[in-house]
């Protein structure tokens, strides 16, 4: 350990060196005691002195201090420390963080869409406002994303931005020259990769390298410097066709070669808060936390492949009062759209088979009245169709049009179950009224999207989904 490495002293008479958390190039960073105010802080000591080495320095000083967020690791405190080699080093104190970072958490195990949301949705945030403050990141990275850890044994973790050392403000002058890439070779956007002038799009395009890796867990340009950079402008990213359409669709955007092809970051949060939403309700209370991690989860997988679900806490309501109205574990709000279909669902924990054999998205004629079936096998038309004699094995159906003002039926809210049911007139009329809630829904997101110009944004049109082949 060098002299600069050295533990067990005094920093700047107030912060007790304690333990070595890293080591890079240029800099050590140390768990330190504030002894003024009693608390654990982070801090990173320059161990490097040149010219060139005192002006980065002060440029990240500088981007620290104007900078104040909770997505990010904040700066408390700055100053210069005589070490024992008779040089000045400067040294940063930032907050803390108790956790992990993405990088270290991909090494242990997958990471639930729901999290990734999470991950995704606290990251561009945080992207959103440095932009705002016209600086650039340029290295967004996993081993750059921490995830708190909060000691309460809650599922969501926050994630924070960290390692502002080569990010750049418009305000300052440009350091990287022209022609030069600053970054980590894996996760160069394209113009980075071709030394070409850097902004904004950027790191939209770097975050959507790590939110694919990690649905993937490998990363997408591998190699040196020379092999990751040639394959980033001469192809795009692998998005996995088994991801949901909205997933795809967003990691597509973000990493498009052209910056300004890339969502912006308002466009970017907007688009992740939805997807937290939908996540959030289709693995409700079967998520592990992200901090302990646990094998995959084939379920879960099959419903990320299956349900590609419109975010709408409003509706998700809706199915399940109506599985509960019936005691059923299938609930669905399907709205077809030319050749497309959305769809909100809600599936007992008790019927992921079903997920493993049927479509239930696949439309077929849009019933025009209410829709019972009490006991699939004494129904004569029922009793062929081959989600009751397969091994789905449903037995109980009961859909009600989804009507407009006008009278047109755009879908249907059903209920199935596995097992017959006797239906009651007050059942139905309940079962009614939620689909007339559900029209209320429908017709206040057409009007919002309307009204915002959104009608046609990739926000709105991400909700529907490719109907698969039929048979």
């Amino acid at each position: 350990m060098s002299a600069a490495d050295a533990t067990d002293r005094l920093l700047g008479e107030r912060y007790w060196l304690e333990a070595v958390l890293g080591r890079g190039g240029m800099s050590t960073v140390f768990r330190a005691h504030d002894q003024v105010l009693g608390r654990p802080v982070a801090i990173k000591l320059f161990t490097q002195s040149s010219a060139a080495d005192t002006s980065r320095q002060e440029s990240e000083l500088a981007v620290l201090s104007s900078l104040s967020h909770h997505g990010l690791v904040n700066l408390f405190d700055a100053g210069v420390d005589l070490g024992e080699d008779g040089q000045h080093h400067r040294f940063l104190v930032m907050e803390f963080v108790r956790g992990t970072d993405l990088q270290s958490r991909l090494a242990e195990g997958p990471i639930s869409p729901r999290h990734v949301a999470e991950i995704g949705f606290d990251i561009a945030e945080a992207l959103e406002y440095v932009h705002d403050n016209k600086v650039v990141h340029r290295d967004i990275k996993p081993s750059n994303i921490l995830l708190v850890d909060y000691g309460n044994g809650a599922p969501r973790a926050r994630a924070k931005l960290s390692d502002f050392g080569i990010a750049l403000s418009e305000d300052m002058e440009r350091m990287t020259r022209e022609g030069a890439t600053t970054g980590t070779a894996a996760y160069l956007s394209p113009e980075q990769a071709a030394g070409a002038k850097v902004g904004k799009p950027s790191d939209i395009y770097s975050l959507g390298l790590v939110l694919l890796e990690c649905f993937t867990r490998h990363v997408e340009f591998p190699g040196s410097i020379v092999e990751s950079a040639v394959a980033r402008v001469t192809r795009n990213p692998v998005i996995p066709e088994d991801l949901p359409v909205h997933w795809r669709s967003l990691l597509k955007a973000m990493t498009a070669r052209r910056p300004s092809d890339r969502p912006r970051p308002r466009e970017l949060v907007a688009s992740l808060r939805q997807l937290v939403i939908a996540e959030s309700a289709r693995h409700k209370d079967v998520d592990a936390p992200l901090l302990e991690p646990t094998g995959p989860r084939d379920s879960e997988a099959l419903r990320s492949a299956y349900l590609d679900t419109y975010p709408d806490m409003a509706l998700d309501r809706v199915t399940s009062l109506a599985a509960r109205l019936f005691s059923a574990p299938i609930a669905m709000v399907s709205v077809l759209d030319n050749d497309r279909v959305w769809l909100k669902s809600h599936f007992g924990a008790e019927v992921d088979h079903i997920l493993r054999q049927v479509d239930l998205t696949t439309p077929g004629p849009l019933p025009q009245e209410t829709t019972v079936i009490e006991d699939a096998l004494l129904h004569p038309q029922a009793r062929e169709n081959r989600l009751v004699t397969g091994e789905a094995g449903l037995r109980f159906f009961v859909g009600v049009p989804l009507r407009r003002e006008g009278g047109d039926v755009i879908g249907t809210l059903s209920v199935f179950d596995t097992k017959p049911h006797e239906v009651s007139e007050v059942e139905l009329a309940n079962l009614e009224d939620l689909a007339a809630l559900v029209m209320v829904q429908l017709d206040l997101r057409r009007e919002t999207a309307r009204m915002t110009g959104e009608m046609d944004s990739p926000i709105i049109s991400s909700v529907t989904m490719s109907l698969p082949d039929t048979e």
